[in-house]
């Protein structure tokens, strides 16, 4: 039988899954290791530990991670609430709109305007 694990226990198994996680985003994004490492200003090997669990990512390339990958440290880390999680779905939106010039972002604010008037 099953025993239901306490809160902090399902916290440490999602942080330990952290490298699975990162890799996850990365891959999503069309990434390559190198150059999250040089976006990070930390070396390909540091992104590749990472990736394998062999270190922990410091709070602060933690916080520029998620910055990079458009994502929140609750995401990564896995501790948002039930109610406020990202959507697969709203990560492609952002990213679809990231890569609009202002033009095109302008048109595209109209039209949800129109949509939601």
């Amino acid at each position: 039988m099953k025993t239901k694990k306490s809160k902090e226990e399902l916290q440490d198994d999602r942080i330990d899954q952290l490298g699975q996680v990162v890799k996850k985003i990365r891959l999503s994004l069309g990434l390559t290791q190198s150059e999250v490492a040089e976006a990070l200003h930390v070396t390909p090997g540091y992104i590749s530990n990472v990736e394998n669990n062999r270190t922990a990512m410091s709070l602060r390339v933690l916080v520029y991670y998620a910055e990079l990958t458009n994502t929140t440290l609750d995401t990564l880390v896995g501790l948002t609430q039930t109610d406020y999680q990202a959507t697969a779905l709203d990560n492609d939106i952002m990213r679809a709109i990231s890569s609009l010039d202002r033009r095109d972002k302008e048109k595209l604010l109209q039209t949800i305007r129109l949509w939601t008037e």
